[in-house]
């Protein structure tokens, strides 16, 4: 099995640890879990887009300060998926080498 094909198998999904936005120290929402890390990760690259989009319009265009928050939710939604993602990979990659060494 390559590198390639160990993270692309269906059994890598996100652990739903990771929380976004929170309100007086607690976490309002955390990613979803059992979401497969393709999607995950396709869904957070469409969040980053709409938050680099926002984020130029609040930058060059008058009157769009209220994209600037925008982007700044669609921001952290997108990287809390990436970080989602980073923990099973991460946890994926020791368990992998593990077996490979023992």
């Amino acid at each position: 099995m390559t590198k390639t094909e160990s993270f692309t198998q269906p059994e890598l999904k996100t652990p739903g640890f990771t929380p976004f936005m929170y309100i007086s120290e607690q976490p309002l929402f955390h990613v979803a879990r059992d979401v497969p890390i393709v999607d995950a990760l396709n869904q957070a690259s469409n969040l980053l887009f709409l938050a680099k989009s926002f984020a130029v319009d609040a930058a060059y265009a008058k009157g769009c300060d209220r994209h600037a928050w925008a982007a700044h939710y669609l921001a952290a939604m997108g990287k809390a998926v990436v970080d989602d993602v980073v923990k099973v990979l991460e946890r994926h990659l020791v368990q992998a080498s593990a077996k490979t060494k023992g």
